[in-house]
Order: C-alpha cells, then sequence, then structure tokens
C-alpha cells in the first residue's frame, strides 16, 4: 500500500462570472420596467386619489355614501397592495440580475489514496483542462445563446507534516499557488496568477482499524487568500476577490487489502467582495456557503497500479446576496463520475482522473481532465 505525505490542493485557479442569464430572475416589475421612483410616485399617486374617494363629497343618501365609501377603500387597498407587491417584485429583480459565482474549489484535482500520510514534505504540480459547453439556469435548464467556457489552470501545492504531534496527530503546514487562463466567449477572457490557499494547521493521524478496516484521516482549515488576477471591468476574473475560509476532512478506507474508497468533505465560507465587476451594478457581492466532496473507490490491480471510478459533487447551501439582499434561487449545484488511475514507483506518484459533470444548476457544466505528478520527501 503506497503511503503519501498529504494530497491535493484545496482549490482549483478558476473563477468565472457566470454569462449574462444565469441565475436570471424573471418578475412581473421586470417586464414593466419599474424603477423606484416611479413605484414611490405611483404609491403617492394611489394615496392621493384614495383620500380624495374616501372623502366626504355632496352625496345625498347616506346609504350611497356608505357604499361609495366602503366600494373606494377596498379599491385603495387592493390598489396599493398590488403597488407593494409590484415594488417587492422590483426589488427582488433589482437585486437579482446577477447570479453571484462560486469561487473556484477543488472539484476532483484529489481523488484516491487521499488519506495516508506520514511525516515529511511533499511537492506536486496539478494541471486541469475543462470545457463547459452548456450554462444552466436555477432550474438546471440550458441558458440558450451562452457561451462555452474552456479553461486550463497549474497549481502547485507545497506541504510538509512535523514528527511531532497534537491531539494524537502529526501536524503541519502547507500552501498552494495556482495560474490560470479562461475563455468565456462573448462573456470575455482573463489569464494570470489565482488565489493563495494557506494552511496554519494540519492534524494527520496515523493509520488506526475500525472494525478491522484500516483508516487514515486528517483535517486541515485551509483559507483563500485574495491574490488572483482581478478587474472589476470583467465578468471573467482568475481571482475573486474575496476571503473564503475552507476546512475540509479527508479519510481513506481499506475494506480489502487491494481495494481503497476516498472521501474528502469540505466547508466553503466567502467573504463579500467590496469591488464587484461593474456589470452585477452592486456595491456589493457575497457568494453563499457550500458544501462539496471528492470520492473514490479503486482496486491494486497490479503492484502501485490502482484503477477505479472517481467523482466530486457540489451544493451551495445558502443563497448569495447582492448589496446584503438574498438572491433567491441561486444556489449553485453540479455533481460528476468518471475513470481513473494512480500509479505509484518509489517516492513518485501519478494520477489521471477523467469527470463528466452533470445536474448542473446556475453554474456552467462539461468535462474535465485533471493530470497530477507528486513527489514525497
Amino acid at each position: 500500500m503506497p503511503v503519501l505525505l498529504i494530497t491535493g490542493p484545496p482549490a482549483t485557479a478558476i473563477e468565472c462570472q457566470e454569462p449574462s442569464g444565469v441565475g436570471r430572475h424573471v418578475s412581473l416589475a421586470g417586464y414593466l420596467a419599474l424603477t423606484k421612483p416611479d413605484v414611490y410616485f405611483l404609491i403617492l399617486i394611489a394615496t392621493l386619489a384614495g383620500f380624495y374617494l374616501v372623502s366626504p363629497g355632496p352625496l345625498g343618501h347616506f346609504a350611497l355614501r356608505r357604499l361609495v365609501h366602503f366600494r373606494s377603500r377596498t379599491l385603495l387597498a387592493k390598489l396599493l397592495l398590488c403597488i407593494a407587491i409590484l415594488m417587492g417584485f422590483q426589488s427582488i429583480s433589482m437585486q437579482g440580475q446577477s447570479h453571484v459565482s462560486e469561487p473556484a474549489v477543488n472539484l476532483g484535482d484529489t481523488s484516491f489514496l487521499d488519506g495516508p500520510a506520514g511525516p515529511g514534505f511533499v511537492t506536486e504540480e496539478i494541471g486541469d483542462a475543462a470545457h463547459d459547453g452548456t450554462v444552466t439556469d436555477s432550474a438546471g435548464n440550458a441558458v440558450p445563446g451562452a457561451s462555452a467556457v474552456n479553461s486550463i489552470s497549474s497549481l502547485t501545492h507545497i506541504a510538509w507534516l512535523s514528527p511531532k504531534k497534537l491531539l494524537g496527530g502529526w501536524y503541519g503546514v502547507e500552501v498552494v499557488l495556482s495560474a490560470a487562463h479562461v475563455n468565456a466567449g462573448v462573456a470575455g477572457e482573463a489569464r494570470g496568477l489565482g488565489n493563495t490557499t494557506v494552511s496554519p494547521l494540519i492534524l494527520q493521524w496515523p493509520e488506526h482499524r475500525v472494525l478491522g478496516v484500516a483508516i487514515d484521516q486528517r483535517i486541515t482549515a485551509d483559507f483563500d487568500l485574495p491574490t488572483g488576477q482581478y478587474s472589476r471591468t470583467s465578468d471573467v476574473n482568475i481571482g475573486s476577490n474575496a476571503f473564503t475560509v475552507h476546512p475540509y476532512y479527508s479519510v481513506t478506507a481499506f475494506p480489502e487489502k487491494r481495494i481503497e474508497t476516498s472521501w474528502r468533505v469540505h466547508y466553503l465560507w466567502n467573504s463579500k467582495n467590496n469591488d464587484p465587476p461593474i456589470s452585477t451594478d452592486a456595491h456589493s457581492t457575497q457568494a453563499g456557503q457550500a458544501i462539496h466532496f471528492n470520492a473514490t473507490a479503486a482496486y491494486n490491480f497490479y503492484k502501485g497500479l490502482w484503477i477505479g471510478a472517481d467523482g466530486y459533487y457540489l451544493k451551495q447551501i445558502t443563497d448569495g446576496k447582492l448589496d446584503g439582499v438574498v438572491l433567491y434561487n441561486s444556489p449553485e449545484r453540479v455533481g460528476a463520475v468518471g475513470p481513473g488511475m494512480v500509479w505509484n514507483r518509489g517516492r513518485w506518484f501519478f494520477y489521471a482522473n477523467g469527470y463528466r459533470e452533470f445536474a448542473a444548476q446556475n453554474r456552467a457544466s462539461g468535462h474535465k481532465l485533471v493530470l497530477r505528478i507528486e513527489k514525497v520527501f
């Protein structure tokens, strides 16, 4: 069984504001093209008209006056209610014109034998190539006319684990540097360095057995720093211009000597972007919180060669915000499955993973290839 120091970067390098149309909300106010001054003016006119209608007039018949009084009050109430509804729709429409994209995260960049590790250093280089030919809305339907997104990225990962222990596990640190080139067609193009990921604390526990099954596990507290290329005049950026908290738990189980299954589960929290793209027409944006994981199952066919299935899944669990206003029906979702392998020779490890995405909502989806080379010291 190959023993790794620690595997995988906590994040990929691509942050792309989705093309126009993704996550848009269709409302009555959007069709009427009302602005807030229009709404306030309507409320003023309706209020003045209401007072005029309900004020005592020269009606001679008391019953008729009461009838007109009652009907006018009912009409006024309905009118004000409709205007209030329009105003609510308008607020949603104004605040929901852009979907706040999740930052780039580790979707399939780490895979087989993710849990085993020991004291020492590890360096690795990861290359991603992705073609996202479909952009989906909140219902998972393809957005007509949306451009395909093509991207390549490179990540350099360095980690260290001390021979000393804390809470029964070896402790350590890591850093991930990234760069990417993204082409989103008519939406734009970007290239440059991505966000920097740092972890001040890794805890890696030695292998132990649970009900006879060998288990390797660790926890890592990752933080993404907004050091990547970013311009508010562009809808396509490599960096997210926001700080993220991104811890994860990784575990590999060996139910049989030649069978492995690995799981890495992440939680993602995003800070505000106080300088969002101009196209959002907002002073601040904030992507929602999310849960995502990578999973594998493989068989050791020959010496250091493991072949099996891999996959990942992301689910945004809270709505994004525009100027502090919640964007309902905007969470992202995507899943992926595919084949993969890892080959170990001495202290070198070579990975290849392919993915086909499905069930996407509010994001681009397609195919992805990940190649990775790792050296343990």
